[in-house]
């Protein structure tokens, strides 16, 4: 049992990293046509208008969650005074409401592409082999919060799961620390890296494509005086 902990909690981490940074590298080498949305607002954009956004924005805050848990030691927060109850309580609101927006949009987003026969089509293996498991994740996530934040919980993850997380920083993975974590955290944290390590072979590779630089861009650019001049005479 102990082989099996170290290669679980402390060899396959890696192996998953190694999965994700080298399949995204080929992905993008081999497939640049494909490191892209592959964009079917055309076939239907009436759900994709709610779904998108619940989706992305609710990931995005759930992303944000994991960082601040499993990241920010909990030494830290009781230097700034933020009691236990306080933590975990924003940790269920916050972290269960944007779990429960990133869910409720992909069920959304699932329920498009199976009802709309071009975008069914269009869909891959192995985009048909990740939704599962993303909801699953999804799920594993949810389970973990809500059992995390009640009080009959004896289990803190930041004195266990996160020092797992961040302890694979330093190189020197404790993993005693995530071996004794209970089943739905180790769960969580097993789909959580069969999801990475499938990401670059799917189109979630095309999060790595986000154009940043139009949450900067003007929607209007201001036009000279030759441009207007330029319009006018075209008129």
């Amino acid at each position: 049992m102990k082989h099996l902990h170290t290669a679980l909690w402390g060899v396959l981490p890696y192996l998953t990293l190694v999965v994700l940074v080298a399949g995204t590298a080929w992905r993008y080498h081999y497939d640049r046509f494909g490191f892209t949305t592959r964009s079917s607002q055309l076939h239907e954009s009436r759900l994709l208008r709610v779904a998108g956004p619940l989706f992305h924005y609710g990931l995005l805050f759930v992303l944000a969650g994991h960082v601040a848990g499993l990241l920010v030691p909990e030494s830290l927060t009781d230097r700034l005074h933020v009691g236990e109850h306080l933590y975990h309580a924003n940790a269920l609101i916050a972290g269960g409401t944007a779990g429960l927006a990133t869910l409720a949009g992909l069920a959304l987003l699932l329920y498009r592409r199976l009802r709309t026969p071009a975008i069914r089509a269009a869909t891959s293996r192995s985009d048909r082999a990740v939704y599962p498991l993303l909801i699953t994740v999804v799920l594993a996530g949810l389970t973990a919060t809500a059992s995390g934040a009640t009080a009959a919980s004896t289990y803190d993850y930041r004195l266990g799961v996160s020092v797992w997380f961040r302890s694979l920083f330093a190189l020197d993975p404790d993993v005693t620390a995530m071996a004794d974590a209970p089943l739905v955290y180790r769960l969580h944290a097993l789909l959580a890296m069969a999801l990475f390590a499938l990401w670059p072979f799917t189109r979630l590779v095309h999060a790595f494509t986000v154009p940043l630089g139009y949450l900067v861009r003007p929607v209007y650019r201001s036009r000279g005086r030759g441009e207007v001049r330029a319009g006018r005479a075209a008129r």
